[in-house]
């Protein structure tokens, strides 16, 4: 197996060893794990005759026939950062590993070659090198300086719940799909806190690595200082706050990164289904597996999506759990399903079909892989009444009634044993939020607020004189679909193309 892997270089104010730096960079021509590497140099606006260096080795590529390494050479017009050079690099990456190099000769590229080994061998999202993990070489420099890293590193372990030995190395690896599908704010030095609280935050399978360290001095040219450590200090509390860790994209990442600051409220949700789930379960709308984890380990696990995003944070958290498998599935194409021959006991889909203009037609697509007398549990939010601007961002169809989800069931085939009232107190806060407020997101205190009352609110919910949020309906699959129904037929035809295309 091989990968591809971008070489994201700063460079600002380097003349005397950026030549050097990018010559040391041909070393991964040697890999056999590469079978493409592209360097993607960017001059923060250098005012030295760095300009002048980078020409001079760009004309000296001549383009060998039998090299992997690809050159690609930009400029800042006005000096931005460290921070934004890398943002810009991260722009022209077509690779599937993205790195970040500095144009000095503190850290030998020859590692680099083994951080990508790491990937391979332990499908990783993201691989540090570690300076002070004992690598091969350590120049010896800088007692106070490497106690200030320490320091900081501390402190993001315990912000994030994580060991990591060193956090503001240079040679941070990650998957170049997710590295751009989150949203880095800083331009400068910060940017190695916020990227691994937010790796963090994105639950990424990190590995580190140790690697040889030839640290310089201040009067060697070295640019980060006391001050850099103190706006790191800022800009940890200011991102293990922040639920910023999403671009904005169709399927609606950042919002669920925001619901996922409640993860007390996950649990009371899994504690309310547990008892209805067997050991053969297909979950339609896993997210990032905040509920599948409560309710795991099972005999057979599917956690599933549409989000790729979602399904490579999935993916990593199968890979210690044999009993758990992630899948690609579309609620509205049964071709797309998880295919178990005995079929699932269980279906969980929360959150899911009041999205659908066609309802019926999803149910039916679960039924059919359901085994005989199998489960499906449905998650729906309630009262068409409470239909507000929050609906509207979510991309909610409708709000249903009791009678209303009785009847969907019967219509597609199941009997709906239980319908459950869920989260009687939320009723108010939506009903406020997005029908008198009229607002569009919901406010991160609001979530940690909520997440810090769930204990209590699970208690007296049964108290309160409020319809719930949301129902949960238990439906059973009968043993016969209904006859003559238009999304039956549909849906028959939909599983006779989908056997077709296997044989």
């Amino acid at each position: 197996m091989k990968t591809s892997l971008s070489v994201l270089v700063p460079v600002y104010n380097e003349q005397h060893l950026v030549y050097n730096s990018l010559q040391g960079l041909k070393v991964l021509d040697t890999s056999p794990n590469l079978e493409r590497v592209e360097m993607i140099v960017v001059d923060d606006c250098s005012t030295d005759d760095t300009p002048q260096v980078l020409k001079r080795f760009q004309r000296e590529q001549t383009g060998d026939a039998g090299s992997k390494i690809q050159w690609v050479f930009l400029r800042h017009e006005k000096n931005r950062g460290k921070g934004a050079a890398v943002k810009t690099a991260l722009g022209r990456a077509t690779c599937e590993i993205s790195v970040i190099h500095d144009a000095d000769l503190e850290y030998h590229p020859r590692d680099l070659i083994r951080i990508v080994d790491v990937f391979l061998d332990e499908e990783a999202d993201a691989v540090y090198g570690s300076r002070f993990a004992g690598g091969r070489v350590r120049r010896v420099l800088l007692y106070r300086h490497q106690l200030g890293n320490e320091f900081l590193t501390f402190l993001c372990n315990m912000v994030n719940n994580i060991n990591l030995t060193d956090m503001e190395t240079c040679y941070k690896a990650v998957r170049t799909q997710l590295l751009k599908s989150i949203p880095l704010e800083s331009d400068d030095f910060r940017i190695e806190v916020e990227l691994t609280v937010k790796l963090a935050k994105r639950h990424a399978r990190l590995f580190e690595i140790p690697i040889s360290y030839s640290g310089r001095t201040y009067e060697e040219g070295k640019k980060i200082n006391w001050k850099d450590g103190f706006r790191a200090l800022w800009a940890l509390a200011k991102f293990a706050m922040s639920d910023n860790v999403y671009q904005h994209d169709i399927y609606g990442s950042h919002i669920l990164a925001r619901l996922s600051r409640a993860p007390k409220f996950n649990v009371w949700m899994a504690d309310t289904i547990r008892q209805y789930c067997g050991n053969r379960v297909l979950e339609i709308g896993s997210g990032v597996g905040n509920l599948s984890l409560k309710l795991m380990p099972r005999v057979k696990y599917v956690a599933s999506d549409v989000n790729p995003l979602y399904l490579q944070t999935l993916e990593a958290l199968s890979n210690d759990r044999p009993y758990m498998q992630t899948s690609y599935c579309d609620v509205t194409n049964v071709a797309s399903f998880p295919q178990l021959d005995e079929g699932y006991d269980t279906v969980i889909c929360l959150n899911v079909i009041e999205h659908l203009e066609d309802d019926r037609r999803a149910l039916l697509n679960i039924r059919s892989v359901l085994a005989p007398r199998g489960r499906a549990i449905i998650l729906v939010p309630q009262g068409q009444w409470n239909f507000g601007t929050l609906d509207t961002v979510l991309g909610h169809q409708r709000r249903y009634s009791k009678v209303a989800l009785a009847a969907l069931a019967r219509h597609s085939g199941f009997e709906a044993t239980h319908i459950l009232e869920f989260n009687r107190f939320g009723t108010a806060a939506w009903f406020f939020n997005g029908k008198i407020l009229g607002r569009r997101s919901f406010g991160l205190l609001q979530i940690k607020l909520l997440n810090l009352l769930t204990p209590l609110l699970r208690r007296i919910d049964p108290l309160l004189p409020l319809p719930g949020l949301s129902l949960i309906a238990i439906m059973e699959r009968r043993d016969t679909a209904p006859q003559g129904s238009r999304v039956a037929a549909a849906a028959n035809a939909q599983l006779k193309t989908a056997d077709a295309k296997k044989e």
